[in-house]
């Protein structure tokens, strides 16, 4: 028996047509995105869709092959690389630099997801998307970040082991994913690690627990998305592919 099909808002022909969608989040030209459609590819609310539907950008909840497709026209997903000193908010009272200044001009209702503390640099990620803010935040979808750690002198070759086998902590021991060292001199050592939870100062703890304190951390990725060639202080807008692994990261 073939899957029953739905209209979603084409019921009552309002809303956005289907192949629209899915061709402003980055599927392809509208003919392939018919195709996507007639291959029974994409659900509306959770039922198999059909060619001539339309979605309300606001309610109705779009999905390829189970991935979630942003349907509203006004979200807005940056990248922000966060330069030392510039506080993780959307204004500062006191007058300092913020997050904000960056981005507020971009889009309405934006927020920052997660936070880097004052000292630390790095890939911060913003959107006014309420619901992928939250999964990308939430412990239980276990979002990873990679951080460059620089630390004074020589780490012993046990730091790897003891940092993954756990740190005991104030508020409960923390690990670390994976653990790269980077290089090591006998001024510094630049290492990479990879956590799954967002405790504030976590690796700055982590480290300090372990005789190491922090020079420098500067946040590599969160997730899928990668801060690259972006400059200290500078935004950029998230393709159309990285929205999709966003989501896909976090099962929406």
């Amino acid at each position: 028996m073939s899957p029953r099909h739905v209209e979603g808002a084409a019921e009552a022909n309002v809303g956005v047509r289907l192949q629209k969608v899915l061709a402003s989040a980055g599927f392809g030209s509208r003919r392939a995105c018919e195709l996507i459609i007639g291959a029974g590819r994409v659900t509306i609310n959770g039922r198999v869709a059909a060619l001539g539907a339309r979605v309300d950008p606001d309610r109705d909840r779009v999905q390829v092959d189970g991935v979630g497709v942003p349907t509203a026209a006004d979200l807005v997903y940056l990248a922000v690389n966060k330069p030392a000193g510039m506080v993780s908010a959307m204004k500062a009272d006191d007058g300092r630099p913020c997050i904000g200044d960056l981005v507020a001009s971009m889009a309405a209702g934006l927020h920052h997801v997660g936070r880097l503390d004052n000292d630390s640099e790095g890939l911060l990620l913003v959107t006014n998307d309420g619901d992928l803010a939250h999964r990308l935040t939430h412990p239980s979808y276990g979002v990873s970040k990679r951080y460059l750690v620089e630390v004074d002198g020589v780490v012993p070759r046990s730091l790897g082991r003891t940092l993954r086998a756990g740190v005991p902590l104030d508020d409960g021991p923390a690990s670390v994913d994976d653990y790269t060292v980077v290089d090591s001199t006998p001024g510094r050592s630049l290492l990479e690690v990879e956590i799954h939870e967002g405790r504030n100062r976590i690796v700055r703890r982590m480290f300090a627990a372990c005789g190491h304190p922090v020079r420098r951390l500067v946040r590599l990725s969160v997730g899928p998305i990668r801060l690259g060639e972006l400059k200290p202080g500078r935004v950029r807008h998230l393709n159309s592919g990285e929205v999709r692994s966003l989501n896909a990261a976090v099962n929406r």
